[in-house]
């Protein structure tokens, strides 16, 4: 594939092979040549796709590089500190260029950054895994997170542009690549019944498949975001999964044990809000049953015991898209059609929690 162009509200996202020489294109530009680059990176992307990038793009050859630790634990205020105290020792103005090259960390905070950094320089984002490819490169929201509460501090705010190349999915190990394909996996399940179709017969090992996927769900969510940038009624449409998920995600970095990635968690709570779709008789028993036995056949079991409840409800009541005491979903009413801003309570929240549980030991017994 060579190049595809989708515009957003005021920026474009280029997918493709030759994404790299249309960025050398933008840079080589009257607007941002004379500027002074920043790139961000973590010590994955430093040692696996900034060579190749500045190989491609010689526009980034003299950019000054910053390099955080990679992971979800990283995103918060301290490490936006270190990053604006080094961005005002080097110098950095208002007419400076931040170039973001990582997953949705290193974009979501990397714009963050970016966006108040002397009150707004421009940024641009080069996503390199799937799930940044697919999710984070459409939306302009920017942020980091309040402790172990995602995404509660942040604005909206567009980059200048987006550039997808898909090669830097080589990069990725097979946990990485099924995080980003859960959100393949919400797109369709939220507005295309026949991307669901697709999905399922797709081969996921092989890197060549996922071309064709990042194009379809950038289309997704970019429709959805131009008609609601905000997320004041359609946008709610892609969270579907994310109130428990979030919760669960949230959870897992509490414990002991390896924390879930992004994907893994959503595809819980997918299979949860499917389950409290059904319940409200807006989801048939066999698509319900073909959601989940599709995700957990494709990502892992996540342990949930009935002492853990109360803690994952307390994470979704501090959830940033609820409104006074209620929790707020976006469920299902068939595959491929979401309804936002839906509450449920706590037991029948316990209920879908439940339903994951005996599912998963279905799969595996001794799970429980």
């Amino acid at each position: 594939m060579a190049v595809k162009e989708i515009e957003a509200s005021n920026y474009s996202v280029y997918i493709g092979n030759e994404a790299l020489a249309r960025l050398q294109r933008l840079l080589s530009s009257g607007e941002f040549k004379e500027a002074r680059k920043f790139l961000l990176v973590d010590e994955n992307t430093l040692k696996n796709c900034l060579p190749q990038l500045v190989a491609e793009v010689d526009g980034l050859k003299d950019a000054e590089v910053i390099e955080i630790e990679s992971g979800e634990e990283n995103k918060n205020i301290e490490i936006c500190t270190q990053i604006w105290m080094v961005l005002s020792e080097m110098e950095a103005d208002r007419t400076s260029l931040l170039i973001n090259l990582g997953g949705g960390v290193i974009g979501d905070m990397g714009g963050f950054i970016a966006s108040t950094y002397k009150r707004g320089i421009r940024f641009i984002n080069i996503p390199t895994t799937l799930l940044s490819q697919v999710d984070a490169s459409v939306g302009g929201k920017v942020g980091i997170d309040l402790n172990l509460l995602k995404n509660q501090v942040g604005v909206f705010n567009n980059p200048q542009a987006v550039f997808i190349y898909p090669p830097f999915l080589k990069t990725l190990n097979k946990d990485q690549l099924l995080s980003g394909f859960a959100e393949v996996v919400k797109h369709a399940l939220i507005q295309d019944a026949a991307y669901w179709e697709d999905i399922q017969q797709l081969d996921i090992s092989k890197i060549e498949s996922f071309a064709n996927l990042i194009q379809r769900s950038v289309e997704i969510k970019n429709n959805i975001v131009n008609q609601d940038p905000y997320e004041s009624s359609l946008r709610k449409a892609l969270n579907f999964g994310h109130t428990i998920g979030h919760a669960v995600e949230s959870y897992s970095l509490e414990g002991e044990n390896k924390a879930l990635l992004h994907g893994e968690a959503v595809a819980v709570g997918m299979i949860c809000e499917a389950y409290l779709s059904y319940r409200k008789k807006w989801l048939k028993e066999e698509e319900l049953q073909a959601i989940t036995n599709f995700l957990l056949g494709i990502f892992p079991a996540f342990v949930l015991n009935e002492m853990t409840f109360h803690r994952l409800i307390e994470l979704m009541r501090n959830d940033k898209k609820n409104q006074g005491n209620t929790i707020n979903f976006t469920l299902l009413k068939g595959i491929g059609h979401a309804v936002v801003d839906q509450t449920c309570n706590a037991t029948e929240i316990i209920d879908a929690l439940n339903y994951y549980r005996e599912a998963i030991n279905e799969l595996t017994p001794d799970a429980l």
